[in-house]
């Protein structure tokens, strides 16, 4: 009688479990850092892109003006409504505009949420 209610115990042994556990932080251990790079490195994309709009946005205005105008809230209507978002930094002002008589550069600033790394600069000239 002892032997039939111990066969009828159903579940999983402790070390059955602790070699999923294992199983699972290995995985973890090798996901999450690669998850992690490629969020980064589609932020770091978005933030160029979004440099390079800002750029056309920019270039466009100064071939009908004749000048470059550095101040970023000015290309609000011509990006759509509204400056995108710096996905790296987190605010619509996470670019930048410098610009002397003829030339002008469109660069993304680097944030806290993409960890290091070189913004592509866009160079423009009249």
């Amino acid at each position: 009688m002892k032997n039939q209610i111990r066969n009828s115990r159903k579940g999983f042994t402790l070390i059955e479990l602790l070699v999923v556990v294992l199983i699972l932080g290995i995985l973890t251990a090798i996901a999450l850092p690669s998850y992690l790079s490629s969020v980064n490195a589609s932020r770091e994309g978005a933030a160029n892109t979004n440099a390079r709009a800002l750029a056309t946005a920019v270039q466009g205005k100064a071939v009908s003006s004749g000048a470059y105008d550095t101040t970023l809230t000015d290309y609000a209507t011509d990006m759509g409504g509204s400056i995108p978002l710096n996905p790296c930094t987190g605010t619509t002002t996470g670019y930048t505009i410098t610009s002397t008589a003829t030339t002008a550069t469109v660069a993304a600033t680097v944030g806290a949420n993409c960890g290091v790394w070189t913004p592509m600069t866009f160079s423009l000239t009249l």
